[in-house]
């Protein structure tokens, strides 16, 4: 693969990411006010994973979304979830406010979802 080929995705992924990002966090922080934080990430996680898968096949990676590639995303944004939930619990354990804790989470798993995701999108057999 060119190296600018992949610098494109990168930029791509991020752009993407963010937008997902943004979603979750926007979900996560008006459900946490009045529901359990675990309940509120989660919903937050699986909204913002469908509008990722959409716009990560499309925009991200240039491919046709179809359920093998919906599966392994599934599956590795399942690993990454579980990342995610671990994370933040230990972030609010530590004392982060519920509104904040997510924020450490996903600066910390955005490098281990690219390479999850682009190994989906970019596998070939």
């Amino acid at each position: 693969m060119k190296q600018g080929r992949l610098y494109g995705e990168i930029i791509r992924f991020g752009i993407v990411g963010v937008g997902a990002t943004v979603l979750h966090y926007g979900i996560y922080y008006l459900l946490q006010q009045s529901i359990n934080v675990n309940i509120a990430y989660t919903i937050g996680y699986i909204l913002s994973f469908i509008a990722n898968f959409y716009a990560t096949a499309y925009f991200t990676f240039a491919s046709v979304p179809s359920w093998k590639k919906l599966f392994g995303m599934g599956a590795a944004h399942g690993i990454n979830y579980l990342l995610h939930i671990v994370l933040l619990n230990i972030f609010l354990y530590i004392g982060i406010a519920k509104e904040w804790a997510p924020l450490p989470v996903f600066v910390i798993v955005i490098p281990v979802n690219f390479v999850l995701v682009r190994f989906v999108f970019k596998h070939k057999k």
